[in-house]
């Protein structure tokens, strides 16, 4: 199962994120495996006063954010972002029970602070399964 959500509603986006023209949604892809998503990515706001107008339909006072829109009063090029979940690809491929076997440094209750050496995932894989 490999599949692909093009677009999403705005409500379920932060205000940054670019409308659609066309249709009442976002532009945003996500990228789904088996049944968990494995990338994710939207195209940004790059339009001042756009972003000011999207900021208070959220209900957030465009003073607060003065700084981050004014960035963009010299101009912009249309931008996005996204990310890949690397760990939850290799899980998913390998057929893996646990992310944390797909991590070379899993995080665990024995682990939490930064100061502590992490287990590696074949030292505490038995906990997992």
């Amino acid at each position: 199962d490999f599949y692909m959500l093009h677009r999403y509603p705005a409500t379920a986006r932060p205000f940054y994120t670019m409308p659609c023209q066309m249709i009442p949604s976002t532009l945003l892809l996500r990228l789904l495996y088996a049944g968990e998503e494995i990338l994710s990515g939207a195209q940004r706001i790059h339009e001042p006063h756009l972003l000011e107008e999207k900021a208070k339909e959220k209900g957030i006072n465009p003073a607060t954010i003065k700084d981050y829109i004014d960035s963009f009063k010299y101009g912009s090029y249309p931008h996005g972002g996204g990310g890949i979940g690397l760990e939850r690809v290799v899980m998913l491929y390998c057929g893996l029970k646990n992310i944390r076997n797909a991590s070379l440094f899993p995080r665990d209750p024995k682990s939490l602070l930064p100061d502590s050496t992490p287990l590696l995932a074949w030292q505490c894989s038995y906990y997992y399964y």
